[in-house]
């Protein structure tokens, strides 16, 4: 049931699933988030979100911010290159295509300066692209980076 919500919200054009998802995801973010944390969605490259028409990861993060009244910027991070889908790709091979893909927007670098982020995601499957934006978000000055994703892709046995 899981696996068939996240694709509805990711593939099917059920952006009112993000709602139900940032209250699931909102008791672990409020555990874990310092008091002047910002939020920012993982970034969907220009083209993949004209396609999509819409960025998941930023609607789940916007509800998260209204339900937490942690501050919210859904254009902190950029993917500037488009890279192909992830999809069947082993965890270096994800790792090598976002290398130097995600940054930090010039035009919002100041409102990460010296403080935390909490990175939120629909899916984690190997944590490359995690792995890229807290790389990104570190390197503009964030003092720590967390991560929500609504859900984790099960290893096979």
């Amino acid at each position: 049931m899981g696996r068939k919500l996240v694709l509805q919200l990711k593939h099917g054009d059920r952006q009112e699933i993000a709602k139900s998802a940032a209250g699931w995801m909102r008791p672990s973010v409020v555990e874990v988030a310092p008091e002047n944390a910002l939020i920012a969605p993982v970034p969907l490259h220009w083209m993949r979100l004209v396609k999509r028409r819409y960025n998941q990861s930023a609607l789940i993060a916007a509800h998260l911010s209204s339900m937490t009244g942690l501050e919210h910027c859904p254009d902190l991070l950029e993917r500037q290159r488009r890279t192909p889908s992830l999809d069947g790709k082993t965890k270096g091979e994800r790792a090598d295509i976002l290398n130097g893909a995600i940054w930090v927007s010039a035009r919002r670098r100041h409102r990460i300066l010296n403080r935390p982020v909490i990175l939120v995601d629909d899916v984690m499957t190997t944590g490359a692209t995690l792995a890229s934006c807290t790389e990104a978000c570190r390197a503009a000055g964030a003092t720590e980076v967390c991560v929500a994703v609504l859900a984790r892709v099960a290893k096979d046995a």
